[in-house]
């Protein structure tokens, strides 16, 4: 094989330490599915990316995460040759490791972290930092601004062992996730329900109308199907999408209307309000909003 020595390296040191491991193509993303298991419906028990159970005997690093294995005879395997050849860098799946991942993606995350979370090893990014923690819990994305957890069904980039005592996975980081799915669904929202976006409100903005409208009903449609869980984390990061569009307009945009429909939305499916507006906020100050 052609693959660099340090990849090479790590990938079967890590294997050897009970680290499960996969190659990550340009990117950071994972070798996509082979003609096998790929398809519509998606072959291997329904689960291109391992969402549902089912059988998968494919011998190539398909289905993201879960291709990530400790045996060194598939790691260095024929099958898993091509994808090496292409690798830009490895990863390892957290949670088959026994260990949940929190990724900071900046400076305010990092500063939030050190004042809210108890410290632990830590790994330098090309942005941030990854604090990883003793123990496995649901992975969720966006659960604060610029922070996200990785472990169970999810992977990592190895970027060295990183410096610092690890620590066992405290309360304050399982909540983040948790507090969510804790909430029934069907409640009412406190406050008036939002007049819609309009001109009188974003004489500003350089979109029009139906532009606007169009990327919020999308939008508004992801955060409502989430019925069980994460419309919070959702409505984060719509809020943030939309926001970021507005990041050129001379303003004022009105973006504060288009908040308080995601709010809605939001709580509608069982976000508490408090929650659902600091979600909200928080997305539209991560884009840099033009003007409320």
């Amino acid at each position: 094989m052609t693959q660099p020595a340090p990849l090479w390296r790590d990938a079967l040191a890590l294997a050897a330490a009970a680290v499960p491991v996969l190659p990550l193509r340009a990117g950071k993303l994972p070798v996509g599915n082979c003609p096998a298991c790929a398809g519509t419906p998606p072959r291997c028990g329904g689960r291109p990316n391992m969402k549902t159970a089912g059988p998968c005997t494919c011998p190539a690093p398909c289905h993201g995460w879960a291709a990530a294995t400790t045996d060194p005879r598939t790691i260095t395997s024929t099958a898993w040759a091509p994808s090496w050849r292409e690798a830009a860098a490895l990863a390892y799946h957290p949670g088959g490791a026994g260990l949940t991942v929190v990724d900071l993606d900046h400076q305010d995350a990092i500063t939030w972290a050190r004042r809210t979370l108890p410290a632990t090893r830590t790994v330098l990014t090309t942005r941030g930092q990854h604090w990883i923690y003793r123990g496995v819990m649901q992975s969720a994305n966006a659960v604060r601004p610029g922070v996200d957890i990785k472990s169970a069904m999810q992977y990592a980039r190895w970027l060295g062992p990183g410096t610092g005592r690890m620590t066992h996975l405290p309360d304050a980081v399982r909540a983040l996730v948790m507090k969510e799915d804790t909430t029934p669904p069907g409640r009412e929202v406190a406050s008036s329900l939002p007049a819609p976006w309009d001109r009188s409100t974003a004489t500003g903005c350089r979109h029009t109308e139906r532009y606007v409208r169009t990327g919020l009903e999308r939008g508004l449609a992801l955060v409502r199907a989430r019925t069980e869980s994460g419309a919070g984390s959702q409505a984060f990061g719509v809020a943030r999408f939309l926001a970021a569009h507005h990041t050129a307009c001379p303003g004022p945009c009105g973006l504060a209307a288009l908040g308080e429909e995601i709010v809605t939305a939001a709580v509608l499916v069982g976000v508490p309000e408090s929650y659902a507006r600091r979600a909200v906020t928080n997305g539209l100050q991560a884009a840099g909003e033009c003007a409320a």
